[in-house]
């Protein structure tokens, strides 16, 4: 009896079983724009029925990309898993710059703009400052009682690292250049209205950055499918299958969980600002910080999971992958959205904090990718991120809570140049200290490309 709950097909059916309370409830209420939380779903309810259907969904995402590694390079398929991930935080922005452009020119119109680029950049600091730091400590915390090649032991307070597989420069390279165009993105826009910068994000920057991403996909499918690990549990089951149910597998579990995450995200989030305006957290703060939060949610649990299986480098894989199309065809594509909506060609506007919430998401990630020049993560570099995003968040929290506007805004506008400030001090430094760390990473970025367009013969060098 006991041998049957160890199958692989009843770990599948543990998860399906945490989505089917929201499967239920989304049923009785007649589909995806009936549950209101607050409404007619009381917001704890619809926190904990989404929650765990996200929950489920992970797990499923997460089983569906390791199988598929068996039939295509590992990097598609992670780079797959992290599209539908993250595939909430697309529909949240897409809302909001559809209204922006449905209501152009109105205050509505603009308020909506401001929250597309907040709830964008929230997401995207949220990615790096909690994941990519937060996954890093669990790293090497998990790696104390179990065996993780990727993580190095070293002598010294907080020196211990996570090493990368070299195979990342690839997408390493494409985000530092996504993050050097993000600089130039507030200023193709710019206008000045009552001394201060309003920005827009236009259909040039649509198609540099969402050309960077196409070029990106088209190097990576033309590799090789590697040998890879070797799995266990659900995915070496279904990877022993014949290659069409297989593939029909991956295919199955792909499409339900990237359905559920995406119909789930939204009442989880809106649960959570429901339960947050209970305790007075003002309605702009959550939705950049606490929707984006609920939104990423199955990105990180995902990435839990592949580090619990001691695949790091897969972990960090997808964390990078994620933060590249985030900030690719996430900003690209809220342009044709708007454009849409507006029934005009244009660019979605922003106002003076905006422009500061992008400059100083452009210089996290900046500073992110100068700590992983050298294809290695530590603690110390890890709690610097997650100090620097956590006070950052924390101070204008309270100037918000404290100062009345517009005081406020103009505090949390100087807020955010300060920090930005900073991050461009450190990550200018690393640069320069790691100069020859990030020639070798841009070295090995032109190798990958070469070979994968049948232009080169030899392999990049792996990590020792």
């Amino acid at each position: 009896m006991l041998d049957r709950f160890r199958h692989p097909l009843a770990a599948v059916a543990a998860a399906l079983l945490l989505t089917m309370p929201f499967v239920a409830t989304f049923v009785s209420y007649g589909g995806y724009m009936t549950i209101h939380p607050g409404e007619n779903i009381a917001p704890g309810t619809a926190v904990v029925v989404a929650g765990l259907a996200v929950l489920g969904a992970a797990f499923l995402l997460a089983w569906g990309a390791e199988t598929a590694e068996k039939d295509v390079p590992r990097a598609f398929a992670i780079a797959v898993l992290a599209v539908l991930a993250v595939a909430p935080e697309y529909a949240v922005d897409a809302l909001y710059a559809w209204n922006a452009g449905a209501f152009e020119g109105t205050a509505q119109g603009m308020a909506n703009a401001n929250l597309a680029v907040a709830n964008m950049t929230g997401a995207n600091r949220i990615l790096i400052g909690l994941g990519w730091a937060g996954i890093a400590l669990f790293t090497v915390y998990r790696a104390r009682n179990a065996d993780d090649p990727a993580v190095d032991h070293r002598s010294g307070f907080l020196k211990s690292a996570v090493t990368l597989d070299r195979d990342l420069a690839l997408e390493i390279s494409f985000l530092l250049a996504a993050t050097l165009f993000a600089f130039l993105v507030p200023l193709s826009g710019t206008t000045f209205s009552g001394g201060g910068p309003i920005g827009g994000i236009g259909l040039l920057d649509t198609l540099v950055l969402v050309g960077l991403y196409v070029l990106y996909i088209a190097i990576i499918i033309r590799g090789d499918v590697e040998e890879g690990e070797e799995h266990v549990g659900v995915p070496a089951y279904l990877q022993s299958w014949s290659k069409g149910p297989r593939i029909a597998s991956v295919l199955a579990l792909f499409t339900y969980s990237g359905v559920l995450i995406f119909i789930a995200v939204e009442p989880f989030a809106v649960g959570l600002e429901q339960l947050g305006l209970q305790y007075g957290i003002p309605e702009f703060f959550m939705i950049q910080w606490l929707a984006p939060l609920a939104s990423e949610s199955p990105e990180l649990i995902v990435v839990a999971y592949l580090v619990n299986k001691a695949r790091s480098t897969a972990g960090f894989n997808a964390l990078i992958s994620s933060k590249l199309n985030q900030w690719t065809l996430l900003i690209g594509t809220l342009a044709v959205v708007y454009s849409i909506a507006a029934g005009h060609l244009g660019g979605l506007p922003f106002d003076e904090k905006q422009v500061a919430e992008i400059w100083i998401t452009a210089a996290q990630s900046l500073f992110a990718i100068a700590l992983l020049t050298n294809f290695e993560i530590s603690m110390r570099e890890a709690i610097g991120l997650l100090v620097l995003f956590v006070s950052q968040v924390g101070i204008e929290f309270a100037i918000i809570q404290t100062v009345a506007e517009p005081q406020a805004t103009t505090l949390s506008i100087n807020i955010l140049y300060v920090y930005t400030a900073i991050y461009l001090v450190l990550g200018a430094w690393l640069f320069y200290t790691r100069r020859d760390a990030l020639a070798d990473l841009l070295g090995r970025t032109t190798t990958i490309a070469r070979e994968a367009v049948g232009s080169g013969s030899t392999q990049p060098e792996r990590a020792d």
